[in-house]
């Protein structure tokens, strides 16, 4: 390894700055900070706007600790996360140990729930009580659940006490016959659910039952509870927090500064997402880099501890893993997986990938040590310089990196690791199991990738820099500096919820997953709003996202006239999964984003690929599109609409595009025929959703109102299906109808969402409208309450998420440069 000198950080430094470049620095505030962010699995984020303030946590919310401590002379600093909470167990849950509860499935007599109840009646089985996600449980499928359990208390718990649930649909749940909670709707997962002090005062010494009623809606059916207690801070763990000066977002980059006594120390955060380098995109292994230097002008004995949790390779923390710290080809590397290996076994939206192993490694060069521990004996290992384990099979393991750095003084010296994840198997795909795209090479090791990515440093923070300095410019000249900030934000987060692929066919696969909605894998409307920023940096990764719907259709798999809503649930691509059709959105939506790759290829060759589909869809949308029955859209969280005006502008568009690739093709005849439909069909909107001053929600209720999203495309792709008027009707409109925190989504509620918030922006004809509009989508991301990697979906009048986190559908943001791209 090359140590990173003074010469090579004055390079990145002045490519950080070219064109008078601004970053999305700490006076700004993000909803969550990108720290590691390559797939919808390999994802890591801080939620606080101090580094050390809390733990580091997986989009989910789930934790995925990284610590950070520094060590100058005798002093101790930790720079970053905090230890995750350490609990007891009262009642333990299923997924923690065998844990064995009375239950029935019909209604027993009152006061069931009681200690004194009488329970010989009742059936003996494990938790987990579940369908088929519970094998090592008690199968459970029905409407109603009813369990009980005593247990033992000979001491009063004296810490914060919590109810650790997992419940499918609704529960019921109570303690020595008092009731502690009662939870509407699935959990989808293990919740620590605090429990107030009347609920603790119901534990007493002795024999205590726990009871609960759980009832199946619908669907899934699934039952485990506990209590637990949480622990102190271990008296080791008690270090001095860092005093953080600074944080910068870049579009590849976060990076952190601090004070930690008489040295400072800057840290930086870089994922590769490069979308033009393919090789370098797919390559799962983020860098972070360590800068100190002397403060004081004296020198100081400094080194860097990091400790990377193995619950990145878990989906739940009771999974047993095994850990391990080797070398290889000049590398110290340590890493840690689950022991079971359950490859592709799982599907869903809130999981964790529990297949595969993740990876640290430094240069040997950098005369690093690495050793493997406890979760509770991590830190106190490196204070106590105690004999490490290079081995460790067990729960909650620590891979531990430390970096010395010598001798500082008031000059920068600079040392990095690598963080990766080998998933060995990305994608189910029509039930052919596919690698991810850099293991689809002969040869391929994780090795290979960490080796690379050390020998490349150098060379590959130059093509962050390059692509930091690329995406702010882009976006402040097309939108102004707080735009600038709202795509620097939205780059990583929507390139991080897909995966890349080759499918068996050779073709390329850029799936996303619809995080925080439901966990479809390849929706059609996500990645409609997402495609933005793929249309403007790679176009093939845009015919990627299309590739596997296409395919559905075309192998007669999916045989209906209309495009499919999604290919199945993330990470299992074996079909539709989603329980209804959106045959006018999605039809639309894939004509629309097929004409946009033609655009921008300057080329109609993936259109003529895939002309006899596009032919079927247009041909459905010229029969039902126009005025479309009661169905849902791409919004369905706000349920099904019938005549939905902006429904019915998609599918004249859609109509449209495909008119402009017929002409491309030299199709003649058939682009006039199409052309003139889409004409007559929108001459016949504006005269049919015409309400006044504006344009209707619903065509037969000239009362309502609605933003006209999908008219962006219509401007975008030169159509000019829509005269100006239309567009400055609405724009006028919406001027006057804006909350807080950005304009609703329409007249039904107060809700927005962030992506067609900026589409319509884009529509705008001047500046002063475009940030009128756009500028208090900024002012929700920067102080919104809801801090989770950015929702699209929040209340315009509180700024608070409403659903949906983590998605890919920010890449729509960047419209408004797409849009003034192809006004060019």
């Amino acid at each position: 390894m090359k140590f990173l000198n003074r010469l090579p950080i004055a390079l990145f430094a002045s490519l950080l700055t070219l064109s008078g470049q601004q970053t999305f620095a700490q006076e700004d505030r993000a909803p969550a900070y990108p720290l590691i962010t390559h797939n919808a699995y390999f994802s890591v984020w801080s939620t606080t706007d101090q580094l050390n303030a809390s733990t580091t946590k997986h989009w989910t919310g789930k934790d995925q600790s990284l610590i950070g401590v520094i060590k100058v002379d005798q002093q101790y600093y930790r720079f970053m996360g905090n230890a995750s909470a350490r609990y007891k167990s009262l009642v333990a849950t299923g997924d923690d140990k065998p844990s064995t509860w009375q239950y029935k499935e019909e209604e027993p007599a009152k006061g069931w729930e009681q200690p004194g109840a009488a329970g010989q009646a009742w059936k003996m089985g494990y938790s987990p009580f579940g369908d088929d996600r519970a094998p090592a449980g008690t199968k459970w499928t029905g409407k109603d659940l009813f369990i009980r359990k005593q247990f033992q208390v000979s001491a009063l718990p004296k810490g914060k006490l919590f109810l650790k649930l997992y419940q499918d649909d609704d529960a019921q749940v109570y303690l020595n016959g008092k009731e502690i909670a009662n939870v509407t709707g699935a959990t989808g997962n293990y919740v620590m659910i605090p429990l107030t002090g009347a609920a603790k005062s119901a534990i007493k010494m002795g024999v205590n039952v726990l009871a609960i009623h759980c009832l199946n809606t619908g669907g899934g059916a699934w039952l485990d509870a506990g209590i637990s207690e949480e622990l102190p801070e271990l008296p080791t763990d008690a270090v001095q927090a860092a005093k953080q000066t600074d944080v910068q977002i870049t579009a590849t980059q976060t990076t952190y500064k601090f004070k930690c006594g008489p040295t400072d120390l800057k840290v930086t955060f870089t994922s590769p997402l490069i979308l033009q380098d393919l090789a370098l995109l797919t390559n799962p292994a983020s860098y972070i880099t360590y800068e100190v230097k002397s403060n004081d002008k004296s020198k100081h004995d400094v080194s860097v501890f990091t400790s990377v949790s193995s619950g990145l390779a878990v989906n739940l923390p009771s999974q047993e893993v095994q850990a391990s710290a080797y070398s290889s080809n000049g590398l110290m590397i340590a890493k840690a997986g689950t022991t079971e290996q359950p490859v592709l076994k799982k599907k869903g939206d809130d999981l964790r990938i529990d297949w595969g192993y993740v990876y640290v490694s430094a240069s040997a060069d950098s005369k690093a040590k690495q050793y493997i521990s406890g979760n509770d004996d991590a830190l106190s290992s490196f204070k106590r310089g105690a004999k490490q384990a290079t081995k460790l099979t067990g729960k909650s393991l620590m891979l531990n990196t430390v970096l010395p750095f010598g001798m500082v003084g008031a000059e920068d010296i600079s040392k990095f690791m690598v963080i990766g994840y080998d998933d060995l198997y990305s994608i189910q795909y029509f039930h052919k199991d596919l690698k991810p795209l850099w293991r689809d090479v002969p040869g391929a090791t994780m090795e290979g990738v960490l080796s690379k990515a050390t020998k490349n440093y150098t060379e590959v923070l130059a093509k962050c820099a390059h692509t930091d300095a690329q995406v702010e410019g882009d976006a402040r000249k097309a939108g102004g500096a707080d735009y600038a900030k709202l795509c620097i934000l939205a780059y990583r987060q929507s390139i991080a919820a897909h995966q890349l692929v080759k499918s068996p066919e050779g073709e390329l696969l850029f799936l996303s997953k619809e995080n925080f909605s439901n966990g479809s894998i390849n929706t059609v409307d996500v990645t409609y709003p997402s495609a933005p920023l793929y249309l403007l940096y790679n176009p093939k990764l845009m015919e990627g996202m299309l590739n596997g719907i296409f395919y559905f259709s075309e192998t007669g798999k999916w045989d209906k006239p209309y495009a499919s809503h999604d290919l199945g649930t993330y990470p299992l691509a074996n079909g539709q999964t989603y329980g209804e059709d959106m045959p006018v959105e999605e039809s639309g939506n894939m004509i629309i984003l097929t004409a946009a790759i033609a655009n921008a290829e300057r080329s109609p060759e993936y259109a003529k690929k895939h002309w006899k589909t596009l032919t079927i869809w247009s041909n459905y949308l010229a029969k039902a599109g126009f005025d479309p029955g009661n169905q849902l859209c791409t919004d369905d969280f706000a349920g099904h609409l019938a005549h939905n005006t902006n429904l019915s502008v998609k599918a004249i568009v859609a109509i449209g595009a495909y008119a402009q690739m017929a002409d491309m093709i030299g199709e003649k005849e058939t682009a006039a025929k199409y052309r003139k439909i889409a004409e007559e069909m929108a001459a016949n909107w504006i005269a049919k959703a015409d309400a006044g001053d504006h344009f209707a929600l619903v065509f037969d209720n000239k009362e309502t109102w609605s933003q006209k999203y999908n008219m962006v495309w219509d401007k975008v792709l030169g159509l000019k299906l829509f005269p100006q008027a239309v567009y400055d009707k609405e724009i006028k409109f919406y001027l006057t109808h804006q909350k807080a925190y950005g304009l609703p989504l329409d007249s039904r509620k107060t809700y927005t969402k962030s992506d067609w918030i900026v589409w319509t922006a884009s529509m705008t004809s001047n500046m002063a409208d475009f940030k009128a509009l756009v500028d208090p989508v900024y002012h929700y991301a920067s102080t919104t309450s809801s801090r989770v990697p950015m929702s699209d979906w929040y209340e315009a009048t509180t700024g608070k998420m409403v659903g949906f986190q983590a998605r890919s559908v920010v890449g729509g943001y960047f419209m408004k440069v797409l849009a003034d791209k192809a006004e060019k």
